[in-house]
């Protein structure tokens, strides 16, 4: 563990018995789980009491921070070393060993319940949720660090990937519904079955069909439907009408990250995991069965997936287009990932973008911002047709015909053996271990608050 220095504690003026009590709290050596487990929960326990002596962030004094960031690097240091040695026994804890499928959040907020100072619990999140960004604690690396270690283990992180891509409870009670109506109308998220097609629609019109948590729960509910509707073929994307003055009446794929939310404080960092581990994951491979067979081949339920891409996908936006079976785009749309100018990592693009458009190109928008357009041939490498923008809804149709003409079984067939090969999900597993640790640090450091002032005008933005 890295020892926090005494004299920063204590000259921000926290009781220096305190401060001794904790400071030999944290040379206590591992050893069995229990042992462990009481041992770093006492330390945490008493680090976090240290902290909340301290005023708000907002208040603190220059030494005040400096004490409060050394408080918290040594209490990641020391949930990182106990996760080292025993990662795998708190996540099988958690999954009466390995029997249960528990989603990402749910473990989470189930570890802090069961393993105090682990991880916070949901009403500290909740807490944290009504601070900006700029006055956040950093309690949600803490969430990054175990997620990161039960990833990093093969047999738990393909237990979890697994899990996080069963059909959700919501989107099985709605399931009826949908079978016999067509349309679920889920609010930011509309499907519609349209012959052997369903169309998923992003309505998040004030900002531009952005992604928040507000979007996400109901889009990966919209996704489920599609791949569990046994009349449905082929999933479509598309964004919805917008109504934003500079885009008034027309269609937007997607603007990515709800930036506003994001400086205000108001995106959880459990919004990158449940993302990418959830519906996007599931557009790619599917809906996992009930069993969890890691030996075997992959056995999933899923779709061709076809996004219409109208005016540009920005970001979390342009990520999807990874995904995606067969991608129409109207000419001149702007494709790009401003990973550069916000200072977070975009999801699985740098697992995924290379395949499409190269390594250097890849690096090139990722590292320096480079954006595609459409009916460009760097552009073009990341769709498959481009379109005026009065032919969407026709080439739309045209290939949804193309690509059930063969049945669904060899569609699906085909998809699953070219995935199996282009990115296992042993890859994709070992991708977000050091995803979710990364983008932990990158949420919440001073770094993006600057970037979103610099080059988004945040300041002025208003909820």
């Amino acid at each position: 563990m890295t020892a926090a220095p005494p004299e920063i504690l204590t000259g921000a003026g926290l009781p220096e018995e305190e401060v001794a009590i904790w400071r030999r709290a944290e040379r206590v050596e591992f050893g069995s789980f229990p042992a462990s487990l009481r041992a770093v929960s006492e330390y945490l326990s008493l680090g976090e009491a240290l902290v909340a002596r301290l005023p708000e962030r907002p208040a603190r004094s220059e030494g005040e921070q400096a004490a409060a960031a050394a408080i918290a690097d040594a209490l990641n240091a020391a949930r990182a070393s106990f996760l080292r040695g025993h990662a795998e026994e708190v996540y099988s804890a958690l999954t009466g060993n390995l029997t249960r499928a528990v989603r990402v959040e749910e473990l989470l907020y189930d570890a802090a319940e069961r393993f105090p100072g682990l991880v916070p619990t949901r009403a500290t999140v909740d807490a944290e949720l009504q601070r900006k960004l700029a006055d956040k604690e950093g309690v949600e690396i803490a969430q990054g660090l175990l997620v990161s270690h039960v990833l990093a283990s093969r047999r738990c992180g393909l237990h979890l990937v697994h899990a996080m891509l069963r059909p959700t409870p919501e989107a099985l009670e709605r399931l009826e519904d949908f079978r016999s109506s067509g349309v679920a109308d889920l609010g930011p998220a509309m499907v519609e079955r349209r012959g052997r097609a369903a169309l998923l629609e992003l309505r998040n019109s004030r900002r531009l069909n952005a992604e928040d948590d507000d979007t996400l729960g109901p889009v990966e509910t919209a996704v489920d439907l599609i791949l569990l509707d046994p009349d449905v073929e082929v999933g479509v994307m598309r964004g919805g009408v917008v109504d934003h003055p500079s885009y008034a009446g027309r269609r937007i794929f997607g603007a990515g990250l709800n930036l506003t939310h994001l400086y205000y404080g108001r995106l959880s960092f459990l919004f990158f995991l449940t993302r990418d581990l959830g519906y996007v994951n599931k557009i790619y491979r599917g809906l996992s069965g009930p069993e969890h067979r890691p030996d075997e081949p992959e056995d999933t339920t899923e779709k061709l997936w076809l996004a219409a891409v109208d005016t540009y996908a920005i970001g979390g936006a342009c990520q999807l287009l990874h995904v995606m079976d067969h991608v129409i785009a109207e000419r001149g749309a702007r494709l790009f990932l401003p990973a550069r100018k916000e200072g977070i990592i975009p999801g699985a693009s740098n697992l995924r973008l290379a395949r499409f458009v190269g390594e250097r190109l890849a690096r090139q928008a990722i590292f320096s911002g480079r954006e595609f357009q459409t009916g460009t041939p760097e552009g073009d490498l990341l769709c498959d047709e481009t379109v005026e923008a009065e032919e969407m809804d026709a080439a739309v149709e045209a290939r949804i015909e193309a690509l059930t003409s063969s049945g669904l079984v060899s569609a699906a067939a085909n998809r699953r053996t070219m995935r199996v090969g282009q990115e296992p999900i042993d890859i994709f597993r070992q991708y977000m271990a050091t995803f979710s640790r990364e983008q932990a640090y990158c949420h919440l450091s001073p770094a993006l608050v600057r970037n979103l002032e610099e080059h988004w005008n945040a300041r002025e933005r208003t909820l």
